[in-house]
């Protein structure tokens, strides 16, 4: 029985509009497919578009023509509360900021998409403790996130990313804000999410270093997509692929 992927663009377009009239276009034509256990980076430079497919991926933005699917189910014309509640129920988000409320401790930032999820307080405390545990902060939960390393903010935002207990990670740049030391560590403990545990991620990035955690690349230069496949074994296959698409 043929596998539904979680992700399936098709002929995705995204256009903003302009202040002196008019539109730009930042997508053209982006589609792919990723199924459910696979580890993936989109990778591109700054103003490929990479972080706009994220939006898209992520339900916190609609393209502008294309079709989108996620588990199947034709999201791409949802209205944004119909949208908030595909994210609430199948999507776990690490961003680069930790996006942490800085006055709560770091067992109810934990807790909060449950509550939005109207679940009752002992079953959020009982899932929000489980995933602090499962980060290494179980000792931690009286904390908050100012008393805290930048390491340790990223786990708490990935135990709040893991709470709703999602098939699908998306993480925008989640080693921006570290040393390269943390950063390893949060991109080993990605891999083990996903090996582990078979949970799939998405990963932006624009650093090949950091693409190679994943086991496949997605490449977007100027709005296109220029290489889809296994990870390379340098970098040049990239750039390679976006100076083909240059002369196109």
């Amino acid at each position: 029985m043929k596998q539904t992927p979680i992700i399936s663009l098709k002929k995705i377009c995204k256009s903003f509009p302009l202040e002196i009239g008019g539109q730009q276009q930042v997508l053209f034509d982006v589609s792919f497919t990723i199924k459910s256990g696979e580890f993936v980076a989109i990778m591109g430079p700054s103003g490929s578009g990479k972080s706009t497919c994220m939006n898209i991926v992520g339900a916190l933005d609609s393209a502008t023509s294309g079709i989108y699917e996620l588990y199947g189910k034709d999201i791409t014309t949802l209205l944004p509360d119909e949208l908030a509640k595909i994210r609430n129920e199948y999507i776990g988000f690490v961003f680069q900021n930790f996006n942490l409320l800085p006055k709560r401790n770091i067992l109810d930032n934990v807790m909060l998409p449950l509550m939005y999820r109207g679940l009752p307080m002992s079953e959020r405390l009982s899932r929000a403790r489980e995933m602090l545990k499962l980060v290494g902060l179980e000792n931690f939960e009286t904390y908050l996130p100012t008393q805290l390393s930048g390491g340790m903010k990223q786990r708490v935002a990935i135990a709040r990313a893991l709470a709703g207990n999602p098939k699908l990670v998306l993480a925008d740049e989640p080693t921006g804000a570290l040393d390269s030391k943390m950063g390893n560590e949060i991109l080993k403990f990605f891999k083990k999410l996903n090996h582990d545990f078979g949970i799939t991620i998405v990963m932006i990035t624009h650093e090949f270093e950091i693409a190679k955690y994943a086991n496949r690349v997605i490449h977007i230069y100027d709005g296109r997509i220029t290489y889809d496949g296994p990870i390379p074994k340098t970098e040049t296959t990239l750039l390679k692929s976006e100076k083909r698409a240059h002369k196109k």
